[in-house]
């Protein structure tokens, strides 16, 4: 029987030092949210050079942020249990060997099984970079600040995905996009051994291995159906099978989480609600920006004709709104704690999606970039509140376990955002693109809609604990 095991605090860290560390976690954290969107603008280039359609590449997609979701709580669990920089260097050599991988698959079979390895080379990064920062920052308004910088990082990583992208793949073949990687994972490696010192959880909690069997299950069924809905039919014999799965595997995940002592995620935190509604926020943020960066590649690439480069460059708005706002929403969250700046998000989410409900294969340009603009500083006054609120919703010592399970709501987002976008333009022509993505833009809005209700529910000051 495994049992507990307890470690001492570690000391306070200068000054200096804290922001260091600040900065070699943020370095990993941009790796991990480039990665989850660089791939979508070479969509394209990867379906033409492999020979696999939309559902394939969704597959690409998905197959790392599903493993990515699966694992981040057992993932911080190890971290907080082993130390937190063993965990962090040993998730980059990971994903970084898994990154090699992918630049050199030769089918898309291959790519998907490199990709589901970077997920879990990732799930090692970012809940163990979130705690890592989180346990260097003792002081709540310090803490505040700094989560707010991680926050933009992470939203200028993933905004800034598709630019990278196309930037690439305007001299480069697709394989670029996983060769980038290589760089920046030794020098996040050099970094972390020179500066990031080992941490633990005051008390390390046991692993949950038939809950996280369940989750993994669980979330596969329910993406692999969205996914294949369209090709297999959603009232076929598979796809019933495929709604019983998740449903079963659901239902068991309940049962066992709720009957263990140190279950994998502690159910009755969801009974909270600055808790439950900082996921559920999590969720809807990370579904409306994924659905936005798909539909966008998809509609300037295939029906307005666009290069890569040009399709992402026109994220740029996204990317410099996400940029700008997410450290402001930090300060704001500081002061006067995660509502006002969950309102400001769910305001311009909500208005983003609007102005592309009636999308047309003519649609200003103006018009485009205005609403990705809009997403992208809905984006950046989101993410600070929200990571915040879940943070504090959990004691210090469980920082691990709160990041994960903030971050694994973030992509499960990312992977229903991806499944639901192609679900709708799969099979499509493209002149009929615009029409079919319709759907995609009223979700987008209706995400927006659902912050504001995340915003009632939280908490009008910064909590400690």
């Amino acid at each position: 029987m495994t049992t507990t095991t307890t470690h001492p605090a570690p000391p306070r860290l200068s000054a200096r030092r804290r922001w260091t560390v600040l900065a070699v976690c943020c370095l990993s954290m941009f790796l991990v949210g480039l990665d989850t969107t660089i791939v979508n603008v070479g969509l394209p280039a990867i379906g033409r050079g492999l020979d696999v359609g939309t559902r394939g590449l969704e597959w690409i997609v998905d197959a790392y942020t599903v493993v990515l979701a699966a694992l981040l709580i057992s993932s911080g669990a190890l971290a907080d249990r082993f130390g937190r920089r063993r965990v962090f260097q040993c998730g980059l050599v990971l994903f970084g060997a898994a990154s090699l991988l992918c630049a050199l698959a030769p089918s898309a079979g291959v790519l998907v099984t490199a990709r589901a390895l970077q997920g879990v080379g990732a799930s090692m990064l970012s809940p163990v970079a979130l705690a890592i920062v989180v346990n260097a920052m003792p002081d709540p308004k310090e803490r505040a600040q700094a989560i707010g910088i991680w926050a933009s990082v992470f939203g200028l990583s993933m905004a800034a995905g598709p630019v990278t992208g196309g930037a690439l793949l305007a001299g480069l073949d697709w394989r670029a996009l996983f060769w980038i990687n290589a760089p920046v994972v030794a020098a996040a490696l050099l970094l972390s051994a020179v500066f990031v010192p080992e941490s633990r959880a005051q008390r390390a909690r046991r692993l949950d291995l038939p809950g996280q069997a369940l989750l993994t299950l669980a979330l596969a069924a329910v993406v692999g159906v969205l996914i294949e809905g369209p090709r297999i039919g959603w009232t076929s014999p598979a796809a019933l099978v495929g709604y019983a799965c998740a449903a079963a595997a659901t239902a068991a995940f309940v049962r066992v989480e709720s009957r263990r002592a140190e279950p994998l995620m502690d159910l009755r935190l969801f009974g909270r609600p600055v808790f439950g509604g900082a996921v559920v926020g999590a969720v809807a943020v990370f579904v409306a920006l994924n659905m936005t960066l798909l539909l966008n590649t998809l509609y300037l690439q295939h029906t307005r004709a666009w290069t890569p480069l040009a399709a992402g460059v026109a994220t740029l708005p996204l990317a410099v709104g996400a940029t700008v706002c997410a450290p402001w929403s930090g300060r704001m969250v500081g002061r006067t704690g995660p509502r006002p700046p969950l309102l400001l998000a769910g305001a311009f989410v909500t208005a983003g999606g609007l102005c592309l409900v009636r999308l047309t294969p003519d649609t200003s340009v103006l018009l485009l970039l205005a609403a990705y603009a809009l997403i992208g500083i809905g984006f950046g006054f989101a993410n600070a509140p929200i990571t915040n609120t879940a943070v504090n919703g959990l004691p210090p010592a469980r920082a691990g376990v709160a990041g994960a399970i903030t971050s694994t709501a973030r992509q499960l987002g990312a992977a229903l955002g991806i499944a639901l976008a192609g679900g709708l333009v799969t099979g499509v022509a493209p002149a009929g693109l615009a029409h079919a993505s319709r759907p995609g833009w009223i979700l987008v809005t209706a995400c927006g809609v659902l912050l504001f209700l995340v915003a009632h529910v939280s908490r009008p000051k910064v909590t400690t604990g």
